[in-house]
């Protein structure tokens, strides 16, 4: 079974709408849990990604499946570019919206509700792309990877930030604690039943490490590299265009 195959609430509608509905659904509660469930680890990872954004110095960054646009604020507030975040959720992107205002960042940041499979921008168009925990749910993985090559200008950076499959000692604990408390957790508090089951199955048919970097070369990138943090939990995937 493929990351397209993987829906939130049944087999049989499309998944990007499903998506949508999902993220509609928890918008309210979603920045809360996300603290709350990674323990703030999450804050870490975004970091991780930034420095490497950073380095770069870039004119023009897009953010794919921004959600409340917390790694769009942090490219507006780290560096000088220009920053765009697209997302399928309108809820989400309110949410966001209110942050940017909130930090004085609405000239800097523009939110844009769209299909990462399906991006409104013309080719060439970013110096730096990034995702984070959201290509796993693209209807069409390996679209939307693509089309993110295709609004990057010659010699650009794609930064994946994603889930992946912790090994070692410490595999079983985390396991445990992503099937079955995380999802109770996120039930509770979310009310949605299913968002939180979605996740840790979405997360075991996405493809990581070498497979990962496979499919962002045959996907147009000349160079993809990948970095685990966190005993494996999750990966930082780097393509060059």
């Amino acid at each position: 079974m493929t990351p397209e195959n993987i829906k939130p609430y049944n087999k049989t509608d499309n998944k990007k709408k499903q998506v949508e509905e999902m993220f509609d659904n928890i918008s309210e509660n979603y920045d809360f849990l996300n603290r709350l469930l990674s323990l703030k680890i999450d804050v870490y990872w975004r970091n991780q990604l930034e420095k490497r954004v950073v380095a770069l110095n870039p004119g023009k960054i897009l953010d794919v499946a921004t959600g409340t646009a917390d790694l769009a604020i942090e490219h507006a507030k780290k560096t000088n570019a220009l920053v765009t975040g697209l997302d399928l959720s309108q809820r989400m992107l309110d949410y966001g919206q209110i942050k940017i205002n909130k930090q004085g960042l609405k000239e800097r940041i523009k939110l844009i509700k769209g299909e990462a499979e399906n991006l409104p921008f013309h080719d060439e168009e970013f110096d730096v792309v990034t995702a984070s925990f959201g290509v796993r749910n693209f209807e069409n993985l390996e679209k939307g990877i693509s089309e993110m090559q295709r609004v990057l200008k010659k010699g650009g950076k794609l930064f994946i930030l994603e889930f992946s499959k912790p090994t070692g000692i410490f595999a079983p604990f985390f396991m445990l604690y992503f099937k079955y408390i995380l999802p109770t957790i996120g039930k509770i508090i979310s009310g949605d039943s299913k968002a939180y089951t979605y996740l840790p199955d979405s997360v075991s048919k996405m493809p990581y490490g070498k497979e990962m970097e496979e499919i962002l070369l045959k996907n147009g990138f000349k160079q993809s590299t990948s970095k685990t943090f966190t005993f494996g939990v999750v990966s930082i995937y780097e393509g060059t265009k």
